[in-house]
């Protein structure tokens, strides 16, 4: 059988385009595994959002044990949101990608955000040199890996294209085997980035701001969408609304649009499907 990794590959290899939703944690994994998505993704923010503290404040070994509960909670091939890995370095982008294959992982994220809100984007030569230290690593794997560089420049107050553009060119030649660029919110941009690299381009829905289909996005050259934290800021804006609810009005309407208990627990026992 093929391992996870060559797994998750040959789905970017495959035509059409395809959506790896992102669970925050094993029951959400195991949802939408029993619905039919044939790989998955961790969210960086959901995952904080689950230990109750801010996006970025997680240690790398919760930030592992998160990922390995994830891995083990189905059978799919796992992406993981690393988010800058768990240095500044080249060695260290190397050692994130040796500890993410270590734990069973298909894959993972790793971006050119610093973390940092003063200086929040790596200079441009060490932000390659760090993806060239990824892919080296990934290639010294016994089994495959697929690598997604990120360029976080319009999250970040730099809504410059051209510069996206040439960072993930630069991603692309270093071995990067997906590039992705989140924030960009118009189809003509996305149409372009796809235009101007070699590698799979995935690009993410449920941001504030456009949202587009799959058939537009398909068209448009994009190879895979994720969601990010969408879901898991779904899921905890109807929990706060219903406190509200309850706070405020002392009333508990929400409790009308609660999922059942049986088709809730019809994912976890494979009685409920997509």
């Amino acid at each position: 059988m093929d391992s996870k990794g060559a797994a998750f590959r040959r789905l970017h290899q495959e035509p059409g385009t395809f959506i790896i939703p992102n669970p925050w944690d094993i029951g959400t994994a195991r949802i939408l595994a029993a619905m039919g998505f044939r790989a998955l993704a961790t969210t960086s923010a959901g995952m904080a959002f689950s230990l109750g503290v801010a996006e970025g404040q997680v240690s790398r070994e919760d930030t592992l044990s998160h990922c390995r509960s994830i891995v083990a909670a189905t059978p799919l091939p796992v992406s993981a949101d690393l988010e800058k890995g768990f240095g500044d370095s080249p060695q260290s982008a190397a050692e994130t990608i040796e500890a993410a294959a270590g734990i069973g992982l298909a894959g993972c994220s790793l971006e050119d955000h610093t973390g940092r809100h003063d200086d929040p984007i790596y200079e441009f030569a060490l932000a390659v040199e760090r993806i060239e230290a990824a892919a080296q690593a990934r290639r010294a794997l016994p089994d495959d890996f697929v690598l997604t560089a990120r360029c976080e420049n319009f999250l970040w107050g730099r809504p410059d294209l051209d510069d996206t553009i040439r960072r993930l060119q630069a991603f692309d030649k270093a071995g990067a085997d997906v590039l992705y660029a989140p924030g960009l919110h118009d189809l003509g941009m996305i149409r372009t980035v796809c235009g101007a690299v070699t590698k799979p381009v995935n690009v993410v829905m449920g941001m504030p701001g456009a949202t587009f289909g799959v058939a537009e996005l398909a068209d448009a050259g994009v190879k895979r969408i994720s969601v990010g934290s969408a879901l898991a800021r779904l899921a905890y804006g109807k929990f706060v609304h219903a406190a509200r609810e309850m706070k405020s009005a002392g009333t508990f309407r929400f409790s009308e649009e609660a999922i059942g208990f049986a088709e809730l627990e019809g994912f976890f026992t494979g009685s409920t499907q997509a």
